[in-house]
């Protein structure tokens, strides 16, 4: 396996095996780093290119027929990157029944700005873009300002999200709050009243960061304005049916342990 690169341009070509895909994921991360890509948006084109990898690797090729994947990086002078794996395999369309089969494309979306899939007779090839909407000039700026803060106090933790969070922003906001209450095992205080116009990402992540917390006993404690426009999404949502929506400085209340059964009685 070899790399080539030029410059803004990353390339290699894999023989269809799933051992390889933990070295495509090294060899492309550092390719991204140099280019100057932020780690957030780093973990996401990562996992979508390896979804579209590991999905090559196992329905393009009949068993033991053979076959190549090649994975090939591209930043645009817009500042988007381009990362198109291909492969000279046959589509298979997902069965229609529920099951694991398909859900790698909806992991793709859901960590990339836009999916491309080009199926032909002659192969498979998926385009995974990532916008520049860091960038400057067509060029990679260093990572965007901080937009989640946190703080702790006694007991919990006190999460602020600034600014917009569109659906693309959605999955870096729920890793950062799940990590600052530690996978929902503490108490948290979500502050949303610097938020900014644009809020689906942050109703998405909300979601994730209650059903960690539920499953440890918490609830969550969101802070926003009445009559502000996160308020009212959050209603819409449902959202605020399952946690504790406030318009003020409210800490959540610790879990309780719970009270001892009382001693047996005993008898003669």
């Amino acid at each position: 396996m070899t790399d080539r690169l030029a410059d803004h341009h990353w390339g290699v070509e894999i023989p269809a095996d799933a051992g390889l895909l933990s070295t495509v994921r090294v060899r492309l991360d550092e390719w991204l780093v140099g280019v100057g890509l932020t780690e957030d948006d780093r973990y996401d084109l990562l996992v979508a290119v390896n979804e579209a990898v590991s999905n090559a690797v196992e329905h393009a090729y009949a068993p033991g027929s053979g076959g190549s994947v090649r994975v090939a990086g591209e930043v645009r002078p817009d500042g988007s990157v381009h990362v198109v794996v291909s492969d000279d395999g046959t589509w298979r369309v997902p069965p229609v029944e529920l099951s694991d089969r398909g859900r790698g494309l909806l992991l793709m979306r859901e960590n990339v700005d836009e999916v491309q899939v080009d199926r032909s007779a002659t192969g498979t090839r998926v385009t995974l873009v990532m916008s520049g909407r860091h960038t400057t000039r067509g060029t990679f700026g260093r990572s965007a300002p901080e937009e989640v803060t946190v703080s702790v106090h006694s007991g919990w933790v006190e999460v602020v999200v600034r600014g917009d969070v569109p659906p693309r922003a959605g999955p870096a906001v729920r890793r950062r709050v799940l990590t600052a209450a530690r996978g929902g095992a503490v108490p948290i205080v979500v502050d949303l009243r610097e938020l900014g116009a644009r809020s689906e990402g942050l109703v998405r992540a909300l979601r994730a960061v209650v059903e960690a917390a539920a499953a440890a006993g918490n609830r969550v404690v969101v802070r926003a304005p009445e009559d502000s426009p996160v308020r009212a999404a959050l209603v819409t949502a449902g959202v605020d049916q399952v946690v504790d929506l406030v318009p003020h400085l409210s800490a959540p209340t610790p879990r309780r342990p719970p009270t001892p059964p009382p001693p047996p009685i005993r008898t003669r």
